[in-house]
């Protein structure tokens, strides 16, 4: 009896480590493919959706190079996107050094997803966890949750489509929390003075803003220079 019971937990032993040893493998198969995009340039649609604003929907153009720059550019106005607008790439997010911890299996709309946490290495790092639900069968990043200790919770979904050998999105949803967004210096916008939901008795503070950007096409590894993020 004690035999079978030792051999039981062996197994119970082994199971949790290959476990936690395919997780921190499927974040380094995803790590690696993000490497080879050193930069890119993508024409895109935003859409805004902050409740006490109103922000047309623009084209804009989408610069990115590693590890962390990133500029979204609207020719016919000024875009505005979260303080963590990183995330929107993905690279600096998986590149850093994390504890990796496997959280099991979940299903996300319709596609099984394998879920990974992200906790730095770093105690003073500004991200405090990173929970990322991937589709192992295409090694892509589906969606994440993203907890930083400036900016609270935010969201990100990703959808592919003809650029997902590159692990590049089609369409990504950026979700946040309003309640300490400020506008640019210099920046003003249509205000909705907010009465209406006010007499409905919502809470203001717990309102979700979204952007949505929806991208035409990619232009890979051009060589960008840093001027262009300046």
């Amino acid at each position: 009896m004690k035999i079978r019971l030792f051999f039981f937990i062996c197994f119970i032993f082994l199971t949790i480590r290959v476990t936690a040893q395919d997780a921190a493998g499927l974040i380094r198969t995803i790590r690696e493919k993000l490497e080879k995009i050193n930069d890119y340039q993508a024409d895109a649609e935003m859409k805004t959706n902050i409740s006490f604003l109103r922000v047309p929907d623009a084209e804009v153009k989408v610069y990115f190079k590693k590890p962390d720059k990133i500029r979204i550019s609207n020719e016919h106005g000024i875009s505005l996107v979260p303080k963590e607008s990183e995330s929107i790439s993905l690279y600096s997010l998986v590149a850093g050094k994390y504890q990796v911890i496997d959280a099991g299996y979940e299903e996300l709309n319709g596609i099984p997803v394998h879920v990974v946490k992200l906790l730095p290495e770093n105690e003073n790092a500004n991200l405090v966890l990173a929970t990322l639900f991937i589709d192992s069968s295409r090694i892509l990043i589906l969606k994440a949750k993203i907890t930083t200790r400036d900016n609270g919770t935010d969201e990100v979904e990703l959808s592919y489509g003809k650029y997902a050998k590159a692990s590049l999105p089609d369409k990504i949803v950026f979700s946040f929390n309003t309640q300490d967004y400020k506008l640019p210096k210099g920046v003003t916008f249509d205000y909705d003075d907010g009465t209406q939901k006010k007499n409905q008795g919502q809470d203001q503070k717990n309102q979700r803003g979204k952007i949505e950007i929806s991208f035409h096409f990619y232009l890979v590894n051009a060589g960008l220079k840093d001027e262009v993020f300046r």
